[in-house]
């Protein structure tokens, strides 16, 4: 028969209910940001800001944007590996998303003044 002291079992639950906890924890003590953090703009820095986002899942929303264009809609973030519609839900009021910028309008081409003869 295995025998543990008591004790040591006790310590043990404790330590592994601490390490259970200590994420929301961290979770709790975050700030959200004043101000709609645009998702076609922000470095990982601000987009660590948002609640349930972390330095990893910031990196993949900046990665996201790099690869694959703009956001268009809050909503794209669902195809980010580790945001699921309770992350989404608990991000979308601090979030935004900017519109494209203005297509240039390329220049006419203007043909030389006619010689005068």
């Amino acid at each position: 028969m295995n025998f543990i002291p008591i004790r040591s079992r006790s310590v043990t639950i404790l330590l592994a209910l601490a390490l259970a906890f200590l994420p929301l924890a961290a979770h709790a003590d975050k700030n959200p940001p004043s101000k709609p953090i645009d998702l076609n703009l922000a470095n990982v820095k601000e987009l660590q800001e948002l609640p349930g986002v972390g330095p990893v899942t910031a990196q993949r929303i900046v990665d996201m944007r790099q690869k694959s264009g703009r956001f268009h809609r809050v909503e794209d973030l669902l195809a980010i590996r580790g945001i699921s519609q309770k992350k989404l839900d608990a991000m979308r009021p601090y979030v935004t998303v900017s519109a494209p910028p203005p297509a240039a309008i390329p220049a006419q081409k203007t043909s030389p003044p006619a010689k005068k003869q």
